[in-house]
């Protein structure tokens, strides 16, 4: 795509958009993709109806009468946190946990080896920046994934030369934390989601912290999400939309990109599009970004004034892989590695997500048993909780520890775990032991066990 053509009106429309970083939130409603010329059109009432529930009953999500007995059981739940339910219909699930779905964002992570490589500062936050966005392809899916049981991990090898590991390490509040690694690049999150149940949709507030650390130059990048909000959730065609701004800072030198969600209105108009400016520490705009968060990103240098500098054009980035056809979940094929035990690595840890037996059964389209093995594994993580508490001890998590750091973010403040090395340790030994890999016959002889590696001790 060539060089925007600058508009006449005094100052043009990119200096409108850079009057100040206070006010790109606004500004940013004027879309960089319309003043570009590609922004589709996809017909979506917000509000849903009988029409839009009829096509998601063909499309094998929702049947009527599964609509009318879910509002029964949720209606009571408005304006509550319903993070941690324990009594959702398998019927919504997907067959992926909460921290399996962590893993998703390293599917493009070839961006961060590309902002590892660069020595552009401002280049290295346009890949990083499109690498956080990229994720955003699958988290449009909505079916919901399962709640991770306390000890519950989740190990990801044989992409792109990464170890990535995640671990339940909350059950009160519910709280995860990750970390990947490769050559290139560290990824270290702690993730504490809230909810609120507004009846026929649901606001989810990304309470987290994510940290990238580029390896070559010790950068590290510190990516605060926009909310996302579920709608149409139990009547109407239900969709997912992530308005707001995501931001993304390098620690050091306070250069930083700011990209707006814009919201999606009637008729899709605006829905998926993504526009906003890399700014150096005096908040100037170096470089613009856009695109959609559904298709690609791409990028173009600017001016003072955020317009397009001569003689340059716009280059993208980032461009989503293609997906399979008419997946019942909408996955992508990244998202059946992610299932697979190609992508486990030797001696799978026995409290891998893929080893839940209700995860597994629904996996294979047994909706009765995954529903079973859903109530017996809840109740089996109450008996632990009791039995612990009879005792006197409290849980202690193997593989991240917490910190004494606690941090504010936009949604509440967020108490840090730490990556402790301790899984670079376990991984190494068995590597030298010369174990074969895993194959999905070897781990149906694994019995899941979330609460073998946890450590306990005294609350006295």
């Amino acid at each position: 795509m060539g060089t925007p053509e600058k508009n006449e009106s005094k100052g043009g429309f990119f200096a409108a958009m850079t009057s100040g970083i206070s006010k790109l939130s606004n500004a940013m409603h004027r879309s960089v993709n319309g003043f570009l010329g590609y922004e589709g059109v996809e017909v979506i009432n917000p509000e849903g109806g009988k029409e839009d529930a009829e096509e998601e009953a063909q499309r094998g999500r929702w049947k009527q009468e599964d609509r009318e007995n879910y509002w029964k059981v949720m209606h009571k739940y408005i304006g509550s946190d319903v993070t941690s339910m324990v009594t959702l219909p398998v019927i919504i699930f997907e067959p992926m946990t909460m921290i399996q779905k962590m893993a998703e964002l390293m599917e493009y992570s070839h961006l961060l080896n590309l902002a590892d490589e660069s020595e552009d500062p401002y280049m290295r936050l346009v890949y990083a920046s499109s690498w956080a966005i990229s994720v955003y392809y699958a988290y449009q899916r909505t079916w919901k994934p399962f709640n991770p049981i306390l000890g519950e991990t989740y190990e990801l090898t044989n992409h792109n030369g990464i170890s990535f590991l995640s671990e339940q390490v909350s059950h009160h509040p519910p709280m995860s934390a990750g970390h990947a690694e490769n050559e290139h690049f560290c990824y270290d999150v702690t993730s504490k989601l809230k909810t609120k149940f507004l009846g026929n949709s649901l606001d989810v507030y990304p309470v987290g912290r994510t940290r990238v650390t580029l390896k070559r130059d010790g950068v590290v990048l510190d990516l605060v999400p926009p909310p996302t909000k579920v709608n149409n959730l139990i009547f109407g065609r239900t969709w997912v939309d992530s308005p707001g701004e995501m931001i993304m800072t390098n620690l050091a030198t306070g250069d930083k990109v700011v990209l707006y969600f814009q919201p999606c209105g009637w008729f899709g108009a605006g829905r998926y599009e993504v526009d906003g400016y890399v700014y150096n520490s005096a908040e100037e705009p170096k470089i613009l970004m856009t695109g959609k968060w559904n298709e690609s990103m791409s990028y173009q240098p600017c001016d003072m004034e955020g317009e397009p500098l001569p003689n340059t054009e716009l280059k993208e980035v980032w461009h989503v892989a293609k997906t399979p056809e008419n997946d019942k979940y909408q996955y992508t094929h990244f998202a059946h590695k992610i299932n697979s035990f190609d992508t486990a690595p030797k001696k799978l840890l026995a409290s891998d997500s893929r080893l839940r037996p209700d995860r597994y059964a629904l996996e294979k389209g047994d909706l009765s048993k995954a529903g079973s093995e859903k109530s017996s594994l809840e109740e089996k993580q109450r008996a632990e909780k009791r039995t612990r508490e009879a005792k006197g001890q409290s849980y202690t998590p193997r593989w991240f520890d917490l910190t004494e750091e606690v941090t504010s973010t936009p949604w509440g403040d967020l108490e840090i775990y730490q990556y402790n090395g301790l899984y670079t340790k376990h991984r190494a030994e068995i590597d030298s032991s010369g174990s074969s890999s895993n194959d999905e016959v070897d781990a149906k002889s694994i019995e899941f066990n979330p609460w073998q590696y946890g450590k306990l001790s005294s609350t006295d």
